[in-house]
């Protein structure tokens, strides 16, 4: 037998089995990470209904947290309760609580962090996990789309985190962290709304940053691509040039991958992380330093999109 062929038969079941042993050690070592991050810590999740949401409740609530979890449909939430109550062991976890929450309905906010803070008495983390997406050119955007899209984005997260300031502050302790666009850092056409909305969050969340050091809060904030759903998605968002600013993997960033980045975050309080590869990474520079050229891009993308739509 041809050596060469030889070796490449034995070497082909070791790659594998390397391979998968890498990802058992990745798993371990991501559960001990939230195990000893968040074991019997108050852990607010904001659209836990998500499926990254999902992925950090699992996370948490099997690594000893005590859960909190947000969202828009009782009925969905409590699904969820029951399937983390079915994939975990009750003896080692906390039973969730669940609290309805709709950044969109801003009447309700007072009533939702009421709630949040009598689950018990404190928190020690809150997850902003809330976002709302519009793709469109700005002249046909409502008036009412605009606020409705600065609602969910800006507004809702501001009026959480300034309902449960004060509480953290009198224990001197807490973090906050928010999950937020690559568009908190830069803009890209016919997002306008959606860009000025994280823009304006990103903006809050680094001010307040420096405002509650003295009182040992924590805020970080992680910036991603997008957070992969569905092959289609990822299919419609690699039409045009600009769609480069978001492939990391050929569906983005996977829930499991952001999941696995929110407990490193907790774990290390890093300020700031951007889940991003190279070139969306490259064009936040380019905006900050060599923005005519950023510009340049930005316009090249508008022009090769309509000349798509018209052959």
């Amino acid at each position: 037998m041809d050596p060469v062929w030889t070796t490449t038969v034995l070497l082909v079941p070791l790659v594998v089995v390397l391979t998968a042993g890498f990802f058992y050690l990745y798993g371990v070592i991501v559960g001990l990470l939230s195990k000893t991050s968040v074991r019997n810590k108050v852990v607010v999740i904001t659209d836990a209904l998500s499926g990254l949401g999902k992925e950090c409740a699992g996370v948490f609530h099997k690594g000893g947290a005590r859960l909190i979890l947000c969202g828009k449909s009782w009925e969905k939430l409590e699904e969820l309760l029951d399937d983390l109550a079915n994939a975990s062991d009750p003896t080692a976890t906390f039973p969730p609580k669940l609290v309805l929450l709709d950044f969109g309905d801003m009447d309700s906010m007072p009533e939702a962090i009421a709630e949040i803070l009598e689950c018990y008495g404190c928190l020690d983390i809150l997850i902003f996990n809330s976002s709302m997406k519009v793709k469109a050119p700005a002249q046909s955007l409502s008036l009412e789309m605009d606020k409705l899209l600065m609602d969910n984005n800006y507004f809702g997260p501001v009026t959480l985190a300034k309902g449960v300031l004060p509480s953290m502050i009198s224990r001197r302790g807490g973090h906050l962290l928010l999950v937020n666009s690559i568009q908190g850092k830069i803009a890209v056409p016919f997002r306008t709304a959606y860009a000025a909305s994280k823009h304006a969050v990103q903006a809050f969340f680094d001010c307040l940053r420096a405002e509650v050091e003295e009182y040992g809060i924590s805020v970080s904030t992680i910036n991603h691509t997008f957070i992969s759903r569905s092959a289609s998605e990822a299919a419609e968002s690699s039409r045009s040039i600009w769609s480069l600013l978001y492939t990391k993997k050929p569906l983005g960033v996977s829930p499991d991958e952001a999941a696995a980045e929110i407990v490193k975050t907790l774990n290390n309080k890093r300020k700031e992380v951007v889940i991003a590869p190279s070139l969306p990474k490259a064009a936040i520079y380019a905006r900050s330093f060599f923005p005519n050229v950023f510009f340049a891009v930005m316009a090249a993308g508008v022009n090769n999109a309509a000349a798509a739509e018209k052959m």
